[in-house]
């Protein structure tokens, strides 16, 4: 399997995670800016307040990035129009051996981008995790995280995730908080439950892309891996999408349900609706059980007025519909409650 190509726009030099602090803040506007040879995670060290913005300008930048939880209403976006221009971009896995020799990073540890902070803006860049399993045979925790979000209302636009297991961790902060997340024109690839988590997350207008694994069984990997707990009304909504692949017709499911061993009590939650499927999707079983104790049938899975080849009802006991009114609840506007982040343009 080769390494991913990420594709800039303009010629950037790699900026070391120790790199030097970004360049000075407009104190008129709270801006920091961030140049090739300079660290995101610098600037994001250097916030002192609320509302803060920090832009990152063409270049590819590896390093992971950590926002913490008290940095609030954070605004993170790339200066140019084309999100291929600014990558941030790491290779830990699950199974990477830590430097200070304390065991592994684990699933949500293996992050490029890591975020905690209510309120934060990510838009116009690329978060990505370019650890390939081929290159490391002696690792088999192979998740390897581009992006773990948790705290409520953050917002991603026209942010591409890449990678391959577990691209993107859609979290909540505590098992009893309903974080809420919201991401409008981002695109998305991966193989295995590549969009996974817990949170309420409504995924608006975006492309979901599955990868050709280099594998002689099938499924190839899944969609979705939605661990909602069951005291969240909502779990994952996915509306006015579409889902293309890389891989042979029928070769990926739209999802699997994930309960966790350390939180049992999770029942996993996902619409998908008013989305196109493309061929990649099994669409005779686009499910299937993660595990045989919680069967995918007995979980919040459901359909609407989806299109295309990987959304054709031949078994309807496979593909489980709204009705009518059902769909009316299953909206932007429920999901995300007071926060309409969607009546917002940039």
């Amino acid at each position: 399997m080769r390494r991913r190509t990420l594709i800039t726009g303009a010629v950037g030099v790699l900026a070391a995670a120790g790199a030097s602090p970004a360049a000075a803040e407009d104190p008129r506007r709270r801006v920091l800016h961030v140049r090739p040879g300079d660290a995101v995670q610098a600037a994001v060290d250097a916030v002192d307040g609320p509302g803060r913005t920090i832009v990152v300008h063409p270049g590819t930048y590896r390093e992971t990035v950590n926002i913490p939880a008290d940095v609030r209403d954070l605004t993170l976006c790339g200066a140019s129009r084309d999100p291929r221009d600014t990558v941030v971009v790491y290779d830990n896995a699950n199974g990477t051996r830590k430097p200070d020799g304390t065991g592994t990073y684990g699933t949500a540890g293996s992050a490029t981008f890591t975020s905690a902070a209510p309120g934060l803006i990510v838009r116009g860049l690329t978060i990505a995790n370019d650890w390939l399993r081929a290159d490391h045979p002696e690792i088999t925790g192979t998740q390897a995280v581009a992006a773990y979000v948790t705290g409520d209302r953050s917002r991603f636009e026209r942010v591409r995730f890449l990678a391959h297991q577990d691209t993107l961790f859609a979290d909540t902060t505590a098992l009893d908080s309903f974080d809420r997340q919201y991401y409008r024109d981002c695109y998305v690839e991966g193989d295995v439950d590549f969009v996974f988590g817990r949170g309420r997350a409504v995924f608006d207008g975006c492309h979901l892309h599955t990868l050709d694994r280099d594998v002689t069984f099938k499924p190839e990997g899944m969609v979705f891996a939605p661990a909602t707990a069951r005291a969240n009304p909502y779990g994952f909504l996915a509306v006015r999408c579409r889902v293309t692949s890389g891989a042979e017709d029928g070769a990926y499911k739209i999802a699997r349900p994930w309960v966790p061993s350390y939180e049992t009590t999770a029942w996993p939650s996902l619409v998908v609706r008013d989305t196109w499927l493309g061929p990649g999707v099994d669409a005779v079983a686009p499910y299937i059980d993660m595990r045989e104790a919680y069967p995918w049938q007995t979980m919040r899975f459901r359909e609407y007025a989806n299109s295309g080849p990987g959304a054709v009802i031949s078994v309807p006991d496979s593909r489980p519909q709204l009705t009518v009114a059902e769909a009316a609840e299953h909206t932007r506007a429920t999901y995300l409650a007071d926060w309409r982040p969607y009546e917002q343009r940039y």
